[in-house]
């Protein structure tokens, strides 16, 4: 790991897209490669100062707030990936909308949406590397690496703020499709049942139903029928971790190809029919403009892995 000396101290005044922010958020955007640990020494020393004040690290940053902004030794991380990586070069052809404040993708299943836990980078990285001038790029949401389909990617702050307040309002309409083991009953149309995140000494999450969880809820459609599986749309009210495949396993229904709460059993009958992969796919999303405030909805179609996979069942 080299080390580069950040020389001088930096005076940076803040535009209205950036207001909201906490500061130690804000500080990790402009010291990259620096440790948590150390942004949150220097505000804790008072290095950092905003308008000549010291701040906690949950301040919020105000529009034209003065931040001092002290010289730091930034370890240089891993490069960007270059956006001549294969996997990146394939996200290009991914977008199913893009504008100056959003960016909608139909994610591939393995791509995990950011990097860590020992991956390199995931799909924000990507993103970033395929526009590097971009000067901002956010989630606004997550899907899990196994999960296909639409994912929105806010490109201002402002498009950010907008989002999660559609999603904590309800306003936001997300719809997946999955392909779930045995005959779903015709009168299930929701399942609600509270969910509890547990997280393994491996680092793994696992998701079960506990009256300790958080309140859930996934309302379902049943879109097609198989002899010995349906294919389902499933809602989500709420936006737990693994809700959708934690309800279907609850429901007595587990999705197709999950490692996590599936049955191993019903895979391998689904195999020879090239299931290789979690049959759970983020299939269209509604949304309100983050400028316009129009609804737009966004689909995305099934891959052709899926597609042969219910072919080979009818």
């Amino acid at each position: 790991m080299k080390e580069q000396a950040q020389q001088k101290v930096r005076f940076v005044t803040i535009d209205g897209d950036i207001a909201g922010q906490r500061i130690d958020n804000y500080l990790r955007t402009q010291l990259k490669g620096v440790p948590k640990s150390m942004i949150y020494r220097i505000l804790r020393k008072g290095e950092v100062r905003v308008n000549k004040g010291r701040v906690k690290p949950d301040y919020k940053l105000q529009e034209d707030d003065s931040v001092r902004i002290p010289p730091v030794r930034v370890s240089e991380g891993a490069p960007a990936p270059s956006p001549k990586l294969d996997k990146i070069a394939v996200l290009e052809s991914c977008i199913l909308f893009e504008d100056d404040r959003l960016l909608v993708i139909n994610k591939p299943s393995g791509i995990a949406v950011h990097g860590g836990s020992g991956l390199n980078f995931g799909l924000i990285e990507g993103l970033r590397a395929l526009r590097p001038d971009a000067k901002f790029m956010e989630l606004v949401h997550r899907l899990d690496r196994d999960t296909s389909g639409c994912i929105l990617i806010a490109k201002k702050r402002s498009a950010l703020r907008h989002m999660h307040e559609q999603l904590r309002h309800g306003r936001m309409d997300k719809r997946y499709q999955a392909l779930v083991e045995g005959q779903w009953p015709e009168t299930r149309f929701k399942v609600k049942a509270p969910l509890e995140k547990n997280v393994l000494q491996s680092g793994e999450r696992l998701v079960n139903v506990s009256e300790a969880g958080k309140p859930s809820e996934t309302r379902y459609r049943i879109l097609r029928r198989f002899e010995h599986a349906t294919l389902v749309e499933a809602s989500p009210i709420t936006g737990r971790t693994h809700q959708i495949r934690v309800h279907c396993q609850h429901a007595g229904h587990v999705i197709a190809g999950d490692s996590k709460y599936g049955h191993a059993d019903f895979d391998r009958q689904l195999q020879p029919l090239g299931l290789n992969r979690l049959f759970l796919h983020a299939a269209s999303i509604k949304i309100f403009h983050p400028k316009t405030d129009e609804t737009m909805t966004f689909t995305a179609p099934l891959d052709a892995s899926l597609n042969q996979v219910l072919e080979g069942l009818s």
